[in-house]
């Protein structure tokens, strides 16, 4: 976010993807919640959507309230943290849009093109 001139501290960022494994509801031992701490740490605020997760399991479990609709133009930071296949069907272009005019893509699990996102590991 820093190179691409984002203010990090009060940022808003989007998880995708909070259970340990695509397309499955699996929430036990799940390292997702490692990243969203450490963007809490750098006090970003994070929201969570996983249309795989019980949003009360994952309230329980890890404190984690998971939202259950995506609105546009809200993020400055998308993280593709888990590859269902519900994200890779939105596609690139249309998990975009929820950034503002000037966000981040990052996608974790390489399920688009290098071309596509802004960081993958």
């Amino acid at each position: 976010m820093t190179k691409s001139r984002i203010q990090v501290q009060g940022a808003k960022v989007l998880v995708m993807g909070l259970t340990f494994k695509e397309n499955c509801p699996d929430l036990r031992n799940t390292r997702i919640v490692d990243i969203i701490s450490e963007l809490a740490e750098y006090d970003v605020n994070v929201d969570v959507y996983d249309p795989w997760v019980d949003a009360d399991e994952a309230k329980r479990e890890y404190g984690v309230e998971v939202i259950t609709e995506l609105k546009e133009n809200t993020y400055d930071a998308m993280v593709l943290a888990v590859a269902h296949q519900q994200f890779a069907d939105m596609g690139a272009e249309d998990i975009r849009k929820l950034g503002k005019a000037q966000h981040v893509l990052y996608d974790l699990k390489y399920v688009f093109s290098r071309d596509e996102s802004d960081l993958r590991l």
